[in-house]
């Protein structure tokens, strides 16, 4: 199985953290490939999962629903979220140990996995909402893609990512991963 790391995990908030903080007052409200949300709304998603990841992970209460996490300061939100969302994958033997969620167990290493491969799609999503470069890691992107196609090969996929795409085999691998997860994907210039 493709591996990632807490640090490719580091390397993809970062990246849509400066995607975030290039985001102008009046594009917070504009729509997303991600059709039911806006850019706030991704943002508010990005947010509210990091914190359900980070309470998996610690074994704490899960955040309440429905509550507006970004107030007047959505960058600082995410910011902060991913701050929770990292140490939580740093502690001794996260990685190793297995954790219920409401799809089962999965140990922690997969459950990193899963996060990014989400985050850096609605990273794409923002991205293209925006025209702000996102900067994504590639090879990050590439074994998040190799993740995603093998998990999600046997699962439904059905209140949770449309079907595939189609995308260039040559297009970068944020690009197939997004197609992948059903965004439609412009075609290469």
């Amino acid at each position: 199985m493709t591996t990632v790391s807490v640090e490719d995990l580091a390397r993809a908030c970062k990246s849509v953290g400066d995607l975030l903080a290039e985001v102008r007052p009046e594009q917070w409200k504009a729509p997303t490939p991600c059709t039911e949300w806006n850019v706030r709304e991704v943002v508010a998603h990005l947010v509210g999962m990091d914190l359900v990841f980070a309470a998996m992970i610690e074994g704490g209460p899960m955040p309440e629903r429905g509550v507006d996490r970004l107030g007047d300061d959505p960058v600082g939100a995410y910011r902060s979220s991913s701050a929770a969302l990292l140490a939580a994958f740093s502690g001794p033997g996260v990685l190793e140990r297995s954790y219920r969620g409401p799809l089962g167990s999965a140990t922690g290493a997969e459950r990193l996995q899963i996060r990014l491969y989400d985050l850096l799609a609605h990273g794409w999503d923002l991205a293209q909402a925006t025209q702000v470069p996102a900067r994504l890691p590639e090879d990050v992107a590439e074994r998040a893609l190799a993740f995603a196609q093998a998990q999600l090969s046997s699962q439904s996929r059905t209140g949770r990512f449309a079907e595939p795409r189609p995308v260039e085999e040559t297009a970068p691998a944020i690009d197939r991963l997004a197609g992948f997860l059903g965004r439609p994907v412009p075609p290469q210039l």
